[in-house]
């Protein structure tokens, strides 16, 4: 990797090279307030739809090392991990909520954990510490802030940054819209800690389910105390919810996961659908005993059971176009290598566009789970942990940004979502859309994530004309 002095001479200008250069001398979070909105106040030269390109271009830069120093904190040495209520959480919910306040935005941390910033609207008293509590319109952006485990850095906090980067723009032009701006960064999105996914959305939207709270982590730690612990309130959740009276919509900026972008060499695509999912946890019982002393035939292995059901969900799967299913965790038990396996549990997620397709694949998994446990003699239990259904993206917002890309790329394209995202929970109370961003190979939820500075200036580009034109149609 080039060094701050190094990446100067090979084009990096302006205030991005003196956000490298200081962020190396002074730390991964000091990173240009001041110098860049007096740059992007003095910059007048635009394009045809308005907007200050070499301040997109700089505010893109921005993003970017904003992306370096958010994936240094994690709660693992030599990976990135985020988990929802950890320490590293905590650090970074912090870095980002000094992104937010940079860029003119009030910030308040929620009752379970979600980092919000508040732009007010034009003509609009500015709210200190909560939303107002008035009749004004506001429309949500945001992501989620968590992880996966050994995770890429760009999955959730690229569409966070970006948010918080069209906000910038904003606030430096002293432009204010007819409706006020909330960016969130949300807690949990993946489900890592806790098997349940969309925690800090579902809070947002209403929906959180308040029989998750009993839910414990691998250390046998409940939810709620995890919550207590970081700050928030699992007594208040329903604080939480915002009102969709006052919601004009949810758009959030997401990286693709997919190869179709850098296929068609595009560098941005609109979400037409988010295929709907289920998480179960699979528990195979069996009888542990020693490797060398139980005859082959008079064997309860539990193993063998999970590994024939991790072979019949790959079949499953492969037998109807559209559906995935993955055995992502598997634990044996008692874990030692001169003992046969007497308790095996794993993770399975399925996933399709149609929701009947996705429930059919369940049952008939689940049944033959229960097949092989009984031909083996054994005992098999599947538990649905999570569930969440498809959903389609708002038209009239899709249709707008459609025409936003194509002036801008030149062409668009409408892609589904194969992944969960946190506009699942909030389409459970207000119109959402989301804009896909390409990613390097397609490569997500692994280290080697990687996203161009070109493609994040473009995203920028789309969702300050989106902002912009949303405005005009609420003048």
């Amino acid at each position: 990797m080039l060094s701050p002095a190094r990446r100067l001479d090979s084009g990096c200008t302006g205030i991005a090279a003196f956000a490298l250069i200081r962020a190396a001398r002074w730390g991964q979070h000091a990173l240009p307030s001041r110098c860049l909105r007096n740059r992007l106040r003095r910059q007048r030269n635009t394009s045809v739809a308005g907007f200050l390109f070499p301040a997109m271009h700089d505010l893109a830069k921005i993003v970017m090392v904003r992306i370096e120093a958010l994936g240094k904190i994690s709660d693992e040495e030599g990976k990135l991990t985020r988990t929802f209520c950890s320490s590293a959480m905590r650090r970074g919910n912090n870095l980002v909520a000094s992104w937010m306040r940079e860029a003119g935005m009030d910030v308040r941390k929620d009752a379970i954990g979600n980092v919000i910033g508040y732009y007010p609207a034009k003509e609009s008293p500015k709210s200190k510490v909560q939303s107002p509590k008035s009749s004004e319109r506001m429309l949500l952006l945001g992501s989620h802030l968590d992880t996966v485990r050994d995770a890429g850095k760009f999955d959730g906090p690229l569409g966070v940054l970006v948010a918080i980067a069209c906000v910038q723009h904003l606030h430096d032009t002293g432009t204010r819209l007819p409706f006020a701006i909330e960016v969130a960064g949300f807690a949990d999105e993946e489900g890592v800690r806790y098997q349940s996914t969309y925690l800090g959305s579902r809070a947002l939207a209403g929906i959180f389910n308040l029989k998750d709270l009993n839910r414990l982590d691998a250390n046998g730690i409940a939810m709620a105390e995890a919550i207590r612990s970081f700050g928030g309130n699992p007594d208040a959740l329903s604080a939480a919810k915002l009102d969709r009276k006052k919601l004009l919509g949810y758009v959030e900026v997401h990286i693709e996961q997919g190869p179709i972008l850098e296929e068609r060499n595009l560098s941005v695509a609109i979400v037409s659908a988010i295929s709907g999912q289920a998480r179960y946890e699979c528990s195979f019982f069996g009888r542990a005993g020693h490797a060398g002393t139980v005859p082959m035939k008079m064997r309860s292995d539990a193993l063998c059971a999970a590994a024939e059901f991790v072979l019949a969900v790959e079949h499953c799967a492969k037998s109807r176009p559209g559906l995935v299913a993955t055995v992502g965790r598997i634990e044996a038990l008692p874990g030692a290598s001169n003992v046969i396996p007497g308790k095996v549990t794993l993770t399975l997620d399925v996933r399709h566009a149609e929701d009947s397709v996705r429930n059919r694949a369940g049952v008939r998994l689940k049944q033959q789970a229960m097949q092989i446990a009984k031909r083996r003699k054994i005992q098999a239990r599947v538990e649905m942990r999570h569930e969440a259904k498809s959903i389609m993206c708002d038209r009239r917002f899709s249709r707008m940004l459609d025409d936003i890309v194509k002036r801008h790329q030149g062409k668009s394209l409408l892609l589904p979502s194969g992944a969960g995202h946190d506009a699942v929970a909030m389409a459970a109370i207000t119109p959402v859309a989301m804009l896909f961003v390409r990613c390097k190979g397609g490569v997500s939820h692994h280290p080697d994530e990687s996203v161009s500075v070109k493609d994040v200036r473009m995203a920028i580009v789309v969702m300050n004309d989106f902002l912009r034109e949303l405005g005009r149609k609420h003048q």
